[in-house]
């Protein structure tokens, strides 16, 4: 006898409008973990699984799946939106793939523009020619079964960050960020102060003027420091 359903699955979710992701599109991933305080970084083994180029950007449509299996991945095509990014939560579960390239493709036909994992892939070559972004913490041919239980839209733990349903994923080749549905607009305010602030770092560097980082000499003045 089952001790609960085999799938629980949140049919809708406020996600954020096009105008606000469109802001995010072209951002680095560390002007929004800066932006949250220096965090909101999946764990750094979760990273493209082939040669990536371009980056993800959208809110989140998360699911999780017990070991060996995948029953939820197709449950979350089911409500999936044009645009979402899957999330799926393993449990950091390593001893078989959860997704290969055709549940990737089928991701795809849903409208999801990518995937991030905890956790395997496998049939990287398929995986490529699918043609979304897709990190995951690495790639093994041992496949799953479809029986669940799992969960779709209900918050997971992905790389030691909580993801919501409809939070903001950003992903590049530096690792993923999530930035949490209710501060979305708030951390696309500070784009434009950090993109100046870097623009005038980076001619700075080039030109070879700069050594230290804006207010390091008051960071410095304020510390008590042993000189030897």
């Amino acid at each position: 006898m089952s001790d609960g359903p085999n799938l629980t699955i949140r049919r809708e979710w406020p996600r954020p409008d096009a105008a606000l992701i469109a802001r995010y599109k072209d951002i680095p991933t560390g002007w929004v973990t800066d932006a949250l305080g220096r965090n909101g970084a999946m764990d750094y083994q979760i990273k493209p699984v082939y040669p990536f180029a371009g980056r993800i950007c959208g809110p989140a449509l998360p699911a999780w799946v017990r070991a060996r299996d995948n029953m939820a991945v197709y449950a979350a095509n089911t409500v999936a939106k044009a645009g979402d990014i899957l999330v799926l939560s393993t449990h950091d579960w390593t001893g078989s793939a959860s997704l290969g390239d055709l549940a990737i493709g089928m991701v795809r036909n849903a409208g999801c523009v990518a995937v991030v994992t905890d956790g395997l892939v496998r049939d990287i070559e398929g995986i490529e020619d699918v043609g979304i972004p897709v990190f995951a913490r690495g790639i093994s041919p041992n496949s799953p079964f479809r029986q669940g239980p799992g969960t779709v839209g209900l918050p997971v733990s992905v790389g030691g960050v909580v993801v919501n349903a409809g939070d903001m994923i950003i992903g590049d080749r530096n690792g993923v960020v999530v930035v949490p549905f209710a501060r979305i607009a708030e951390v696309a305010d500070t784009f434009a102060a950090t993109r100046e602030i870097e623009k005038k770092m980076e001619a700075a560097v080039i030109k070879g003027t700069q050594t230290l980082p804006g207010g390091f000499e008051k960071t410095m003045a304020s510390l008590d420091i042993k000189w030897v």
